[in-house]
């Protein structure tokens, strides 16, 4: 039998997409755009089922009524993005889980860049679909949410087993890398950005991250850290007041 299959489909200027396959049968997370989806369906005969949000904005839902229409693929995201989400039919909320062919995707909700957006837990696969709430070595700005939703979020993110694949919605690794070494330098950040630079080189993905990776290297993963703590901040702080401080210097690096 065949397995499952990850496909990092890039759309836009730095978007990522995610078609998940298994024989003909596909579904697609955050398609910003169709053009490059339908590219991929058609090349390799697919059926587009399902289309999965992470959340509203028009960059992970923009290509959602032109695929539903050609495809009549239903739409899937949170039951607070109902009325954001176009073309939304299947409302999920924490916990929650929606199969396809057998797999089980569960709902994790990861308030912070917006107030609805969640992430797809595919456990089966050691793999998470985290939308603009983590990044490789960054996470997302806090469009509508809180620096304790935010923290809170990546807490749930950090305590998923470390070898889960974490699959974001976007290339910014190295901008986080280049970041990251501005604020505490070390071999471990040189490698990466070597690594990332040599990716991006050639044009290919720094995607996926592991939740081991980040526990290295994110220091929004690090906000609970005492030595972080005091690269932010000479008196005793929260991790959340870290979190935002951290945020703070990234939103004007």
């Amino acid at each position: 039998m065949n397995d499952l299959e990850i496909n990092i489909i890039p759309c836009l200027n730095d978007n990522y997409a995610y078609i998940i396959s298994f024989e003909n049968q596909a579904l697609v997370i955050d398609p910003s755009e169709s053009l490059p989806i339908i590219k991929f369906i058609e090349k390799n005969n697919l059926n587009l089922k399902y289309i999965l949000n992470t959340h509203h904005h028009f960059d992970h839902v923009g290509g959602n009524l032109d695929l539903k229409k050609k495809y009549n693929a239903s739409v899937i995201g949170s039951k607070k993005d109902k009325n954001r989400i176009p073309g939304i039919d299947l409302l999920l909320s924490e916990n929650e889980e929606f199969i396809f062919d057998g797999y089980i995707f569960k709902v994790i909700e990861v308030p912070g860049h917006t107030l609805g957006h969640i992430a797809f837990y595919l456990e089966s696969k050691k793999a998470v679909f985290t939308g603009d709430t983590i990044f490789s070595l960054g996470c997302g700005k806090l469009f509508e949410g809180t620096s304790k939703q935010m923290w809170d979020s990546i807490c749930k993110i950090r305590a998923l087993p470390r070898d889960t694949q974490i699959y974001c919605g976007h290339e910014y690794t190295l901008n986080n890398a280049l970041f990251t070494q501005s604020i505490k330098n070390d071999n471990k950040i040189e490698k990466k950005i070597k690594e990332v630079e040599g990716l991006r080189k050639n044009n290919l993905p720094s995607i996926p991250t592991t939740v081991s990776e980040e526990i290295k290297l994110n220091l929004f993963f690090q906000a609970d850290n005492n030595k972080i703590k005091s690269l932010f901040s000479n008196n005793k702080i929260t991790s959340e007041e870290t979190f935002a401080l951290i945020r703070s210097a990234k939103d004007s690096y």
